[in-house]
């Protein structure tokens, strides 16, 4: 919209939009955080915003915006309304923004061109915005320069970490040598890399700095001091570099100056004369001597050649052969009667450039009479230079050399015999006189002995020896298996270890030589896979966690393999024991725990036994059992984990108990954990039934003649304090008095009192009921008594009459027959029957109604006569009894009962 907004007032604005085109020009350092103020525009010029000058008329608002979408936007904050300028969240780094070039600075995509004016300074790093300012009345074009400021945030830095220069060691002093890597540092101007300096100068060594006409600063080493490389080699030390920022940064690189060496040394002889003796029946390519000069110098200025003088005579360079590299003076011709007894001969030590040195070798040649026996050896085994090799473990007698032993005068007998120590046996070859044979007599063994040198000694009968040498090399073959330093590799590790933990380094050795010595390790077949053995070092680590408690030890084996052909192994076992941490919480069987206990249980009885395991090991696995709650009541044994109550229990008081017992191992932090117990009481049949009604043996109930058979009149309710069974109540009526005690009866469940029979007038009276409340306990039932009194009478007329009789103890036999009470519902089984018995039982039953009819009518007509006379003295029967009860035992508290 904007630039739509601009092309439609552009043909109409174009001059006064160039006449005022404004340039600003701000500086700040780099690094400054967001909301920093850079500049404000708008109060720069002058110009009317919101919140300054007032406007002579009402004038739309200013607004600033930027008109270029470069890089530079993301750097700052333009404010539409104020025109302030302010850094952004993205932080300025002059360093990696600005990269000079060919004078200019180039600033992300946009070239801001260094000027020489006083406004940028020739370094700066400039940042261009144009920002626009509407609306069209005050439409002007700022161009705004930024110079970003350089801060001492960069320390020197060398692009080599190691500086080597050489120096030549006649280097004269003040000699300067340029260091080519001198160190950067982004920073500019005195920000910029100032000084260089040496840690160390060794007193032969100093640092100056050279500016070029760009501001380029190059460190030069400058020589101080006398160098000579046959004392000292090279100096290592450190180079430093500083800028000279506020405080100052440093930065470093070592610096190794190397001495070349110069020929500055010739050869000599340690000494200046040798004297040797030689026989005269030396044989050709005797050793006479060795001469040897040193040079201090390297390469090429150190090597050295040997030449005679040209003082010594041709017939002694003919007699004796110089080696020119070694220096090595051997016979090379036969000596005879006419070679002179004395040759000097010397010998110049030649280096380049250097005046020879000079030795003389003084040979004295005594002459012999006669010639001594020779030995001529012809090797059968493998022989180079004098050197014969042998394989070990050769078989015995292997041959090795024939060797001949002659005279060369042909005069005297000559006989010969083996010097030195071996397996080696010389013995004449027959049939010939003057041949022997050298042979092994055992096997050899690389690994015992390698080398073995020996003489074959040749003597005649005047007592000359010559003796010829034989070196004997025994070659290396793949005959010995490596060999574990243990056999049996006992380790040991902590659960829960980190992953590729270490374990230990096998080592094996292997007697035999090069590869059929070098040993590879291997883990055996029954290793498990996460355990690792490293090939080459024999590093054995494991890859993933142990647990002690899924497995405690593994057993497994570890080869060691060399590199022969065919290859040889050994075996060993490794053993690895982890060892426990306090890893795991005692564990209960069960969380909860539940226990019947019949009450009454004595005091400290076992009421269970809690079972917790652990399953760390030793300390770790230990456990302490306690309890959380109800410590005041219950114990628990800490090692066995027996439960037991401290007193007896009644079910009654508390029927139930949830106790709440902790388990603590024994480790170092204590881990534990807790289980629910719940004690549930079991009744014992510890209580009888308590009868409730009637409250009193001494209560009665009128009950009137009139009442009808079936009709209930009163009940026995009791109750019992236990449970289950124990608490079932039975009701019985086990002595009875009255004129017909019969015509009651009670039902053995809900104890209701009922009356079997029509009461006549010879029934009136007194009735004493003693009802038995039983429960149905186990192993046996409890019981209580009640005396049931019921006055049959159409009123009370005496009440103290009755009371006088209800004092008495009344003599009642004791029914001993128990009530049955079926505790299960029963199941009628109806079975069908034909109607023929049905008709046969009707009839039987009318008959007997009739009957029955006929003789209650006769029944009551006899008792009515009987009436008056019987009254009194039923009131007063006496009824013997089997068995006596004392009533005074039980509570006679007279109740009113009405009828029910």
């Amino acid at each position: 919209h904007l630039l739509l907004f601009l092309l439609f007032i552009g043909p109409f604005n174009c001059f006064a939009s160039y006449s005022r085109a404004t340039e600003l020009f701000y500086s700040l350092n780099e690094g400054l955080p967001a909301g920093v103020l850079i500049g404000s525009p708008a109060r720069d010029l002058r110009l009317p915003t919101a919140g300054g000058q007032r406007l002579a008329a009402p004038q739309p608002p200013l607004s600033f915006t930027l008109a270029s979408r470069g890089l530079g936007e993301q750097y700052v904050q333009l404010d539409n309304r104020s025109g302030e300028l302010h850094t952004s969240s993205v932080e300025i780094d002059r360093e990696a923004l600005c990269v000079e070039s060919n004078g200019a600075t180039i600033f992300g995509g946009a070239a801001a061109v260094s000027s020489s004016s006083s406004s940028p300074s020739s370094e700066s790093c400039l940042l261009l915005l144009d920002v626009l300012v509407l609306p069209q009345e005050y439409f002007r074009l700022v161009k705004v320069k930024i110079a970003i400021r350089d801060v001492n945030d960069n320390a020197p830095h060398f692009p080599v970490p190691h500086i080597r220069l050489s120096v030549p060691e006649n280097a004269p002093v003040n000699t300067r040598l340029a260091i080519e890597h001198p160190a950067l540092d982004p920073d500019v101007g005195t920000n910029g890399v100032q000084t260089y300096r040496l840690r160390d100068n060794y007193g032969v060594f100093t640092l100056d700095v050279e500016e070029n006409e760009s501001g380029e600063r190059t460190p030069y080493l400058i020589v101080m001091g006398a160098l000579d490389r046959e004392k000292r080699e090279e100096y290592v030390t450190v180079i430093v570099a500083e800028d000279g920022g506020t405080p100052p940064l440093v930065g470093s690189a070592t610096l190794t100056v190397g001495i070349s060496d110069v020929n500055d040394n010739c050869p000599q002889f340690n000494d200046t004369q040798l004297n040797i003796t030689l026989y005269g029946n030396s044989s050709l390519g005797t050793h006479v001597a060795t001469v040897y000069a040193v040079d201090m110098d390297l390469g090429s200025n150190a090597e050295i050649t040997y030449s005679y003088s040209q003082k010594v005579p041709q017939p002694s360079r003919d007699l004796f052969h110089l080696d020119e590299s070694t220096g090595t003076v051997m016979l090379s011709s036969k000596v005879d009667g006419d070679t002179p007894r004395l040759h000097r001969l010397i010998i110049l030590g030649n280096g380049p450039g250097c005046i020879p040195a000079v030795i003389t070798v003084l040979v004295t040649i005594i002459k012999v009479m006669m010639r001594p026996p020779e030995v001529v050896p012809r090797f059968i085994a493998n022989e180079v230079e004098g050197v014969v090799y042998l394989k070990e473990l050769e078989p015995i007698n292997t041959p090795i050399a024939f060797f001949t032993i002659k005279d060369p005068d042909e005069k005297y007998k000559v006989n010969c015999y083996l010097d030195g120590d071996g397996p080696f046996r010389l013995s004449p070859y027959k049939p010939y006189n003057n041949e022997y044979l050298l042979e092994t007599t055992k096997p050899l063994d690389y690994e015992t002995q390698q080398l073995y040198e020996i003489s074959v000694v040749a003597w005649n009968s005047e007592g000359f020896h010559v003796n010829k040498i034989i070196k004997v090399q025994v070659l290396d073959d793949n005959d010995n298996s490596p060999v574990f330093s243990q056999q049996l590799i006992e380790l040991s590790i902590e659960e829960n270890n980190v992953p590729n933990a270490f374990l230990a380094k096998l080592y094996a050795t292997d007697a035999d030589s090069g590869e059929r010595g070098q040993v590879s390790y291997f883990l055996g077949p029954d290793a498990p896979s996460y355990f690792s053995l490293d090939k080459t070092t024999g590093v054995l680590t494991v890859s993933t966690q142990l647990d002690r408690e899924e497995k405690e030890k593994y057993r497994y084996t570890v080869k060691a393999v060399d590199s022969g052909f065919p290859p040889r192994e050994s075996i060993a076992t490794v053993t690895i024991t982890v060892l426990d941490k306090n890893d795991n919480s005692p564990r209960f069987i069960n969380k909860d725990f539940s226990f019947f206990v019949p009450e009454n249980f004595p005091g400290f009885g076992e009421i269970g036994v809690i079972s917790v395991t652990d399953a760390d090991a030793g300390q770790n696995g230990w456990v302490a059992l306690s309890v959380l709650n109800g410590s005041d009541i219950f114990v628990i044994d800490t090692g066995k984990g027996v439960l037991r109550a401290k007193v007896s229990l009644d079910r009654e008081q508390q029927s139930s108990y949830v106790l709440w017992i902790e388990a603590v191992d024994g480790g170092d932090p204590a881990l534990s954990s807790t289980a629910k117990i719940t004690i549930l009481l079991l009744d014992i049949n510890d209580n009888p039934p308590l009868v409730l009604f009637p409250q009193s043996n001494m209560s009665y109930l009128l009950v009137l003649p009139s009442t009808l058979p079936g009709s209930p009149i009163t009940e026995v309710y009791a109750v019992d304090k236990d449970t289950g069974m124990n608490a079932v109540i039975a009701y019985s009526i086990i002595g009875r008095r009255g004129p017909r005690p019969e015509s009651f009866r009670i039902d053995p469940k809900t104890g209701n009192i009922t009356l079997e029979e029509s009461l006549m007038q010879n029934d009136y009276g007194l009735y004493r009921l003693l009802v038995k409340v039983s429960d149905h306990g186990y192993p046996e039932p409890l019981h209580s008594t009640v005396m049931v009194n019921l006055f049959v009478n159409d009123t009370v007329s005496n009440e103290s009459y009755i009371e006088s009789l209800l004092r008495k103890e009344p003599d009642i036999s004791i029914e001993e027959k128990q009530p049955q009470i079926s505790i299960e519902p029963t199941h009628k089984k109806v079975e069908s029957a034909s109607c023929m018995p049905t008709l046969v039982a009707l009839s039987i039953i009318s008959l007997g109604s009739i009957a029955l009819v006929t003789g209650m009518g006769i029944y009551i007509c006899l008792r009515k006569g009987k009436k008056h006379h019987r009254a009194d003295e039923n009131l007063e029967v006496q009824i013997p009894l089997n068995g006596r009860i004392n009533l005074h035992m039980l509570e006679k508290k007279p109740v009113e009962i009405s009828n029910i």
